[in-house]
C-alpha cells in the first residue's frame, strides 16, 4: 500500500492520516458485512498507517464500537485517533427514529458512558453530536463536551454537518478540531459558506460520502440489486431511477480521465477530495481489504492543474441528479439550511 502522510485537523486538532477509515459500513446501512473480513480491514489499515477511525455510536446500536474495540485489542490504542458520532436514536428493530438527535448535556455524558465500556478504552479522542437538534443550544452541548475533555474522558471537540453560523457559534464556546461533513465531486455544497468559514476559524474538515456512498467508485452498475438492509436504495435519490443513469453517466465520463492517469475512477476521486486542501482529510468506508488497499493508493496520486481540470469538466459542480437524502433526512440538516 502507498505510504500515507499526516494532516492536522485545523489549528486546535489532531494530526491524523491523510486518509482516515470509515467504520460505518462494517456494521450496519450497506445490508450485511463480514465481521472477521472487517476487522481484518481495521488491522490492514491500522498496520497501512491510517490513524483516523471513524465510528458513531448509533452504528448497528452498539455494534460498531465493539467492532472497534475488538480490532483495537491487537494493536496500540494510542496509535489511532477514535472518532465517534453520537445523538442518532434506534428502536429494538433497528429503525431510526426521527429527529431531532439526543444531544442534550445529560445525554453527552450518558452515552460517552457507553461509547467507552464498548470500545473498551478509557477516553475518545474526537467526540462530535451528528446532527444539530434544533431544540437544544449547540452551545450547550458543546460545553458538555468541553466537561468531558476537563475530566479526561475525551481529547477534541467536533461537529458534523451543521452550516456555517452554527460553527461560529460552536467555536465561541469551546475549540473545534473538526467538521465532518459530506464532500465529493458531486456533493459540493460545503464549497460556498461552510469550508471558507472553517479556514477563517483554522478547523478542519473530515469529508465523508467521498465515493458518495459506492456510487463513484467504480463498481457500481445500474443493474446492481442493492440486498435487504442497504439504505440507498430509499434513502437516497441519486441511486434511484433516471437520477442512477444519469449520474453512472458522470462516472463513466471520470473512467475515461481516470484511465488517462493511470488510475482507477475511486483513486481519482479520493485524491480530488484530498486535493482541495491539506486541511481536509477524506474518510473511505471500505469494508474489504480489496477494497481499502485500492483506497489508500489515492494517497500517492498527485494530481496537476490538467488533471484537475480535466476531473472537473467531466463532472462539473452541480451535475448530480437528485438530492444527498431524501427530502426527511435532508430537513434535519442544518448545513443544508
Amino acid at each position: 500500500m502507498a505510504t500515507i502522510l499526516s494532516r492536522r485537523l485545523g489549528s486546535n486538532g489532531p494530526r491524523v492520516s491523510a486518509i482516515g477509515l470509515g467504520a460505518m459500513g462494517m456494521s450496519d446501512m450497506y445490508g450485511p458485512a463480514d465481521e472477521q473480513e472487517s476487522i481484518a480491514t481495521l488491522h490492514a489499515a491500522i498496520d497501512a498507517g491510517v490513524t483516523l477511525i471513524d465510528t458513531g455510536d448509533f452504528y448497528g446500536s452498539g455494534h460498531n464500537e465493539m467492532l472497534i474495540g475488538r480490532a483495537l485489542k491487537e494493536r496500540n490504542r494510542e496509535d489511532v485517533v477514535i472518532s465517534v458520532k453520537f445523538g442518532a436514536r434506534r428502536t429494538p428493530d433497528g429503525a431510526f427514529q426521527p429527529a431531532p438527535a439526543d444531544t442534550d448535556p445529560v445525554a453527552v455524558k450518558d452515552r460517552l458512558a457507553y461509547t467507552l465500556r464498548r470500545l473498551g478504552t478509557d477516553h475518545v479522542d474526537i467526540y462530535r453530536p451528528t446532527r444539530l437538534n434544533p431544540n437544544v443550544p449547540i452551545e450547550d452541548t458543546v460545553g458538555a463536551i468541553a466537561e468531558l475533555i476537563q475530566a479526561g474522558y475525551v481529547r477534541y471537540v467536533g461537529l458534523s454537518e451543521v452550516g456555517a453560523a452554527t460553527v461560529r457559534r460552536a467555536a465561541a464556546v469551546h475549540p473545534i478540531s473538526d467538521l465532518q461533513i459530506e464532500y465529493s465531486l458531486i456533493s459540493r455544497g460545503v464549497e460556498e459558506s461552510i469550508l471558507p468559514t472553517l479556514r477563517e476559524l483554522g478547523i478542519g474538515l473530515t469529508a465523508y460520502g467521498v465515493l458518495s456512498r459506492g456510487l463513484l467508485s467504480g463498481h457500481w452498475s445500474a443493474d446492481r440489486q442493492l440486498t435487504p438492509g442497504d439504505f440507498r436504495a430509499q434513502a437516497l435519490p441519486r441511486f434511484q431511477d433516471e437520477n442512477l443513469k444519469a449520474n453512472l453517466a458522470l462516472v463513466d465520463a471520470l473512467r475515461e480521465v481516470a484511465r488517462s492517469i493511470g488510475a482507477t475512477v475511486a483513486q481519482v476521486a479520493i485524491a480530488w477530495v484530498a486535493s482541495r486542501g491539506p486541511d481536509i482529510v477524506p474518510l473511505v468506508g471500505a469494508r474489504r481489504r480489496d477494497r481499502l488497499s485500492e483506497s489508500l493508493a489515492a494517497a500517492s496520486l498527485v494530481l496537476s492543474d490538467e488533471h484537475l481540470s480535466a476531473i472537473e469538466a467531466a463532472v462539473p459542480a452541480g451535475a448530480a441528479a437528485g438530492d444527498r437524502y431524501n427530502a426527511q433526512l435532508m430537513a434535519a440538516l442544518d448545513s443544508e439550511g
